[in-house]
């Protein structure tokens, strides 16, 4: 067993007793700022109670393995429909009462996979397994336990050696053996979540209280002090950071991908790249990788409070070593704009907006809107005759420097009506007199572009300043504050929702998404998640508005320009490969349910199905394309000074030049240049 496992092992048994009445204290603070600040308040009812319970049972047991039905149904009789009025009572007990039983299901479970561990598996048992693609409801029996675990662990074996190899035959051969190993490291990986899950009354709570704030709407969470911190740092392009780049695979190994070499991590001459992340440390808590949530490790590395973390790693098959590293504040280049040229008969201005990050810091115009602004003045030096701006997952960040953006290409007037939780409403204008850059603009979306980046295509889009291209975005029409549950109360946050924007028409992208004028298919459109598929998200609905603006062009111009861009798009090869492949996604990822044997030959020959796609993916060509993309004037120089910024610059340079959707911009500007000629 795993020396930390053990350590968790006998730490079990206190952190389980948490008090239920601060629980409750806190519970009652939550409800009382999101009744007073939230932008639609909602009653604490059976239909809260309903939710916020059936949400916990589900977070706790995803995959049904952990709770009996008949505890489920006893919870259900007593708290489904009673949390509510238990909650206003200031009787938090039932916490109590669910952990005791989660953890009761827990110990059952632990017991049944350390049994499991001596045991010899009978691979030729006859079965079936079944995949759901939704939620379904708690089915195991007392006497049934082991026989779930042991067809779970089975799987699990098949699942894993099935991974191994593309030649079947070999891994027939080699099964015995193999299956000894994957054996004892699954049941040890599985004893671990336990024992991880077994300690986490804090994240029991948390995740309770992100449950009821959720109930609101999706964009309403829970934040402890740690949390807090780590959004916080995703909404700036500089943070406190270990300079490194890791990526998930397909076995749940966290590896290093990339070394920053102005950061602490390249500093401390231990860590390469390749080396895989086995633990995290940050001298109070340790988290190992095989069994910890993504979401905890992420939380550890990326919070600003963690400013010294020990890293556990392993190079090859070399023995585990430990690096201590303290962070320090980096330029977070895949978060910051940035700008290239791209000239194909005509000379054009790209910028890539990867998020709408800010100063939180200071109080200085630092930020998205300032840097755009920067990397505009530049290409205008170069005589760009349009403007490209790369909105494609942007997840949105400060509505703030949205408002500034749309100020940089908005003359003047209205941009947007806001509606704040006393049903008032409040026009936003353009905060600047005058333009940055006059000429055409072409904005590229896709289904991750969400928040402050519709907010700013709205209002692009209404003004004629610009042509949308894409796929539909995600449909987050509100605003989100961070505010303590008490003044000077630093350990306990709210992210809730104040406001709702609307567009100058009246209309609002809520539920819906921005529509681009040309829609154009995107890999994965159809599985990104939509505002609407959140079961607690606000309605569409809109206003009456007789706000008067001026559009720059014309709605002919613009559907001029569109209508030709269709029709190129409708003869691609590229886009029409993008549909074709769609539809394979589709085809696996909404199934809704599935049944296989529980054989080797049958888990393999579903895995290899997965990843002919994933390869088909992958190996998705773009070669056919090869655009003319370059730095500016201004930029090269700047490369000259910072010589190792060059690696990344030549990355980006290189997706760029086979990119169809920049291509099409380009083709889109060329159209817009020689209708004007003509008119």
């Amino acid at each position: 067993m795993k020396k930390t496992a053990l350590v968790l092992l006998l730490s079990t048994f206190s952190l389980f007793a948490q008090n239920s009445s601060t629980s409750c204290e806190i519970l009652l603070k939550i409800n009382t700022l999101l009744q007073k600040e939230h932008y639609r308040p909602k009653p604490v009812n059976d239909s809260l109670s309903a939710y916020v319970f059936d949400e916990l049972l589900n977070n706790l047991d995803p995959a049904r393995n952990i709770f009996l039905k008949s505890q489920a149904d006893s919870l259900a009789n007593k708290y489904r429909f009673q949390l509510d009025d238990l909650i206003l009572k200031k009787d938090c007990s039932f916490l109590d009462d669910i952990k005791s039983e989660y953890r009761k299901s827990l110990l059952r479970n632990k017991a049944v996979l350390e049994k499991l561990k001596t045991e010899t598996i009978n691979f030729g048992t006859k079965d079936t397994i079944r995949f759901q693609k939704k939620d379904f409801t708690f089915y195991l029996k007392a006497n049934e336990v082991q026989k779930a675990w042991n067809k779970k662990i089975r799987y699990e074996i098949f699942d894993d050696i099935a991974g191994k190899s593309k030649k079947l035959d070999s891994l027939k051969l080699n099964f015995n053996s193999m299956s000894l190993k994957s054996q004892n490291s699954i049941i040890e990986n599985e004893l671990c979540k336990i024992n991880v899950s077994l300690t986490s009354s804090k994240l029991f709570e948390d995740d309770f209280y992100n449950i009821f704030c959720v109930y609101f709407d999706p964009h309403t969470n829970y934040f402890s002090n740690d949390t807090k911190s780590s959004f916080v740092s995703t909404l700036s392009k500089e943070k406190l950071s270990l300079g490194l780049e890791v990526s998930l695979n397909e076995k749940n190994e966290i590896n290093v991908i990339e070394i920053d070499p102005n950061g602490p991590a390249f500093k401390t001459g231990k860590i390469k790249k390749g080396d895989q992340i086995l633990a995290i440390s940050n001298q109070k808590e340790t988290l190992e990788v095989s069994c910890s949530s993504l979401e905890s490790i992420a939380t550890m590395m990326s919070s600003e409070l963690n400013t010294n973390l020990t890293l556990t790693l392993k190079r090859n098959s070399g023995k585990n070593f430990k690096v201590t590293i303290e962070k320090q504040v980096l330029k977070d280049e895949e978060n910051t704009v940035y700008s290239f040229i791209a000239d194909k008969d005509i000379k054009v201005g790209y910028i890539k907006i990867p998020s709408f990050y800010s100063n939180f810091e200071e109080e200085n115009s630092k930020g998205c809107a300032q840097d755009v602004a920067k990397e505009t003045v530049k290409l205008l030096r170069d005589d760009v005759k349009g403007l490209i701006l790369d909105l494609t997952d942007n997840g949105g960040g400060s509505m703030e420097e949205a408002v500034k953006l749309a100020g940089l290409f908005i003359d003047r007037g209205p941009i947007s009506i806001v509606a704040d939780n006393k049903k008032q409403l409040s026009v936003i204008n353009d905060p600047y007199k005058g333009v940055i850059y006059k000429g055409p603009i072409v904005i590229i979306i896709n289904g991750n572009s969400a928040s402050a980046s519709e907010f700013f295509a709205d209002i692009m889009q209404d003004y004629n300043r610009a042509i949308l291209i894409g796929s539909t975005s995600l449909g987050k029409a509100t605003m989100q504050t961070i505010l303590p549950l008490e003044e000077n109360d630093d350990q306990h946050f709210i992210k809730l929702t104040v406001s709702k924007f609307y567009r100058i028409t009246g209309k609002s992208h809520q539920g819906v998404g921005v529509v681009p004028d040309v829609l154009i298919p995107t890999v994965y459109q159809d599985v990104f998640q939509k505002e609407s598929e959140f079961p607690t998200a606000l309605k569409n609905d809109s206003l009456k508005s007789r706000i008067r603006f001026t559009p720059y062009v014309s709605n002919e111009l613009i559907e001029s320009l569109a209508k030709k861009s269709r029709n190129r798009v409708a003869l691609d090869p590229y886009f029409n490969s993008i549909i074709a492949l769609n539809s394979n996604i589709d085809t696996i990822i909404n199934k809704a349910k599935f049944e296989i044997p529980m054989t080797l030959d049958a888990i393999f020959e579903n895995q290899a199905g997965i990843n002919i796609l994933s390869e088909e993916i992958n190996n998705f060509s773009t070669d056919n394309l090869s655009l003319n993309v370059y730095n500016s004037e201004y930029n090269k120089s700047l490369l000259l000074l910072y010589p190792s910024l060059t690696e990344y610059n030549k990355i980006q340079l290189d997706s760029l030049k086979s990119n169809h959707y920049l291509n099409e911009s380009i083709s889109i500007i060329s159209d817009y240049m020689t209708m004007r000629k003509t008119n």
